[in-house]
């Protein structure tokens, strides 16, 4: 039996979002019709009793968990409660209820920030819980880790096949512009480009400017991630392996590739065509200062990222000023 197919019954819980309208536009390109994806007043994935009573009423096949609360330093560090509950409250329901009504197949969706702050690099999925986390972000990464673990779980107990991926720091078409509630990609494209139009003649960026992140476009993660589903069997015999010789549930995803928000300003410098001095404000925090990920087991599998870093930013930055243009920026 094929581990996807083009008649599957396709749950995306989180299409509205920047990851999960980017997996739907993949899929319907690829020619998967049978797409479901209640809208959030449709559907409150926070409510469990709706969760498993709309489980039993529609029986997809297949479900890609990309929905979540996001947010950047300020807003993980402002909300602790926010990021930790509402991101279990979310994934415990619709993992529970994938299970417990026979969906074949689970792709859960994690984040980098699962990984320890004094993780080695790059990053390998072996790292895992092997020191603490991140203080900026820890409350969302503990929901994750958990996410992670329990599809591991009832793999283990119950044989319930899920699997998870750990993307890099993402950005693409849908991201958030919120000046204080954003990721640092789109918060400097926003701000390179509010202070261009103003004319200002200097930026001022949070930090030191010298952590070094990895960046991925999220159509590529979007591409990852119908690749798992068809091609990523854990229990195959070449599937990946940890440390100990046991099969990984979770694999890393990123470009392989990290620069510093120093580098980065500048490129988003040039693409926004902002002529000004960036001044870096070193009273702000950093956060962790590398993550970069380990991406050679996914790409032993066969995938590997396309779309380079200055191409995606100009792509991206082209969807927001048509957002701009057209009132649809999502900035919160």
């Amino acid at each position: 039996m094929n581990l996807l197919n083009k008649e599957d019954k396709i749950f995306i819980a989180g299409s509205s979002g920047m990851v999960g309208s980017a997996i739907k536009r993949k899929l319907n390109n690829l020619g998967f019709k049978n797409l479901i994806y209640p809208s959030r007043s449709e559907l409150d994935l926070k409510n469990t009793d709706l969760v498993f009573r709309w489980f039993k009423d529609n029986k997809p096949e297949i479900v890609i968990l990309a929905a979540a609360k996001v947010g950047g330093i300020f807003a993980n560090d402002s909300y602790p409660v926010d990021f930790l509950l509402d991101n279990l409250k979310i994934q415990n329901n619709i993992i529970e209820a994938a299970w417990k009504n026979k969906v074949r197949r689970l792709l859960f969706l994690g984040s980098s920030c699962i990984y320890p702050k004094e993780s080695n690099y790059p990053i390998k999925e072996d790292e895992l819980l092997k020191s603490s986390l991140e203080k900026t972000n820890e409350y969302y990464a503990l929901a994750k880790i958990s996410g992670i673990k329990l599809c591991q779980a009832l793999r283990k107990q119950y044989k319930f096949d899920a699997i998870s991926l750990m993307p890099t720091n993402l950005y693409g078409k849908g991201d958030n512009y919120h000046p204080y509630n954003s990721h640092v990609l789109p918060a400097l494209i926003d701000r390179f480009h509010s202070h261009k139009l103003a004319q200002k003649d200097y930026i001022e960026c949070w930090g030191t400017g010298n952590p070094r992140r990895e960046f991925m476009h999220v159509d590529d993660l979007a591409d990852a991630s119908i690749f798992a589903l068809e091609n990523w069997d854990p229990n195959q015999d070449d599937a990946p392996r940890d440390q100990t010789g046991d099969p990984l549930t979770w694999l890393n995803v990123g470009t392989g590739i990290d620069l510093s928000i120093k580098e980065l300003a500048e490129i988003i410098a040039d693409v926004t065509s902002f002529k000004g001095k960036i001044i870096w404000n070193k009273d702000k925090p950093d956060g962790t200062f590398r993550k970069l990920l380990d991406n050679s087991k996914i790409e032993k599998l066969g995938w590997k990222s396309k779309i380079s870093l200055f191409d995606g930013i100009k792509m991206t930055y082209k969807d927001y000023k048509e957002e701009v243009k057209n009132n649809k920026l999502r900035t919160r």
